[in-house]
């Protein structure tokens, strides 16, 4: 059974210890995600980014530690075309990421 969007947000303001940082994350305001952990609904795009916020974080905590992981979030990433996680997060850009975290993975098994 999926995980609610609702409980994601939570989670994910949880692992990165602020909602004002986790808007941030977004590219949505403080208060949007504040009216999201009161239990407003929230919109189709936006749990998208949710989703992919959430598969792409635990997905790099399987390969680093939370401060490596944080690095390789904010970091500029030469698969990405020298772009950063998150802001292909912000845009929704999930094949690009998924790609990313594959050739990773495969780097850290090699």
């Amino acid at each position: 059974m999926p995980v609610a969007t609702a409980r994601k947000v939570e989670a994910l303001r949880h692992d990165f210890r602020s909602a004002a940082r986790l808007a941030d994350m977004l590219g949505v305001s403080r208060s949007q995600v504040t009216r999201w952990l009161q239990g407003a609904g929230i919109d189709p795009l936006n749990a998208e980014k949710v989703d992919l916020l959430e598969l792409v974080w635990s997905s790099v905590l399987r390969l680093y530690e939370r401060d490596a992981a944080l690095e390789w979030l904010f970091g500029i990433n030469p698969r990405l075309g020298d772009r950063r996680p998150i802001d292909l997060v912000r845009s929704g850009r999930a094949e690009e990421l998924m790609r990313a975290l594959r050739a990773e993975r495969t780097d850290s098994f090699a």
